[in-house]
Parts: C-alpha cells; sequence; structure tokens
C-alpha cells in the first residue's frame, strides 16, 4: 500500500454502505475519508436554522458558498463534521435533515459551490471522496472509482436501523418512501445525476459484510485496476 497517494471515489445511492465502505478504506490507507453528502446536510442544516426557503435558488447557492465545511477526526477516531468551525456530525443526519439536504442537491449554485471546495480538499491527494457524484464530476480523472449498489428493501433496512440507533423514531415503510423519492430526485436532477462513472468499479453491496466490501476494495486499490465491473 505504500505507493502515490491519490483521489479515490465511491458513489451509489442512499443505504447502499458507500458511507461504512468508504470511512473503512481511507482509515486502512491512512486517508482523509471526504463526505461529500455531509457538507450539502450540512447546508440544509444552516438553511433550516437561518430559515431559508427551499425556493430561494440564489440565498441558498450563497449560504453554501459564504459555508466553511471541514472534517476531523474525533474522539476514538470517529469522523466529524464541522459547519463554520462547530460540530453538526449529529445535528445533520436527523430525517428532517436528509428530505432538505436532497432538496438543496437539486440547486444547481450550491453544487458548484460544494464542489469548489471538495476539489479543493482532494488537490493534495490521499483522499477518499464518498457521494453521489465523485466520480462523474467532483473527481472525473480520479484513477480508482467504485460505484456500490444494493437491493431497495435491504437498503431501507440499513437506514431504518442507522435512525433507531441514533434515537429517530420513524416508520419502516416511511423511511422505504423516502429512498425511492430521493432515488427519483438524483436521478432525475438536471446537474449531476446520479449514475456510475465512466470506468468504475460496481459492487453489489446486498449481501456483504464491510469486512468483505473492505476486501475487495483494498484487493483493486493493490492491483490499481479501475476498469473491471464485479457482478
Amino acid at each position: 500500500m505504500r505507493r502515490r497517494r491519490f483521489v479515490i471515489t465511491i458513489d451509489g445511492p442512499s443505504g447502499t454502505g458507500k458511507s461504512t465502505a468508504a470511512r473503512n478504506l481511507a482509515k486502512r490507507l491512512g486517508y482523509l475519508y471526504l463526505d461529500t453528502g455531509a457538507m450539502y446536510r450540512a447546508v440544509a442544516l444552516k438553511a433550516v436554522r437561518r430559515k431559508v426557503r427551499l425556493t430561494d435558488r440564489r440565498s441558498l447557492a450563497q449560504l453554501a458558498d459564504r459555508s466553511a465545511i471541514t472534517f476531523r477526526l474525533g474522539s476514538g477516531g470517529r469522523a466529524q463534521v464541522l459547519l463554520d468551525g462547530k460540530d453538526v456530525t449529529r445535528a445533520i443526519r436527523s430525517p428532517e435533515i436528509s428530505d432538505v439536504a436532497s432538496q438543496v442537491a437539486t440547486i444547481p449554485g450550491v453544487r458548484r459551490a460544494l464542489v469548489r471546495q471538495q476539489r479543493a480538499i482532494g488537490r493534495a491527494g490521499g483522499v477518499v471522496a464518498e457521494g453521489r457524484d465523485t466520480g462523474t464530476v467532483v473527481f472525473p480523472d480520479a484513477p480508482l472509482k467504485f460505484f456500490m449498489s444494493a437491493g431497495l428493501a435491504q437498503r431501507a433496512k440499513r437506514r431504518f436501523e442507522e435512525l433507531k440507533a441514533s434515537g429517530h423514531r420513524v416508520a419502516f415503510a416511511q423511511v422505504l418512501k423516502e429512498i425511492r423519492e430521493r432515488d427519483r430526485r438524483d436521478q432525475q436532477r438536471s446537474i449531476s445525476p446520479l449514475r456510475p462513472a465512466r470506468g468504475a468499479v460496481r459492487i453489489d453491496n446486498t449481501r456483504l459484510q464491510p469486512d468483505q466490501v473492505l476486501a475487495k476494495l483494498i484487493d483493486y486499490v493493490a492491483r490499481g485496476k479501475s476498469c473491471v465491473c464485479i457482478d
């Protein structure tokens, strides 16, 4: 693993396990974990707190452009998200913020502002970037790209369990509905729609355990291959 530090991208829809995979891979390689989805959530949180209307695209774009969103390792080695210097790691994970974030992410001005920040973070290399357009838009020249997928029911189950563990009360049917709606928004938005990057390694994570996914990722990193698909 002692080789040139570069950018690795992991994209996919909600609930596919890409966040866990990206965190594990970054830790294994000694890379920075760049959670691009958390950045949209941070902007959504700020918009909610400041009572900015979701129809006010100009104000939301300005909000994103003027927000400082950074990452650091907290106690126990867990990644923390800082918004203007304050820890918002837990606050951005509520169902309300998730819904607002998926709407904010459709705004071109917001995406442009955050892509600039994401590229600045990845400029020096040594980054595992995770999101929905990291391989197609943010880092199109990344030498190694992955696209994670999983069955809808399994994705909803993972999200449901995650919310329960965080103390949020929500019905499974509601989680399933929200994931379907988020998929629709992600795939149909006019700017940076969700799709696999050209040459991305595709991994179906429906039945895999986190250690199995990590083993697959490490295998591709070690071999330096970025154009083979996994069925």
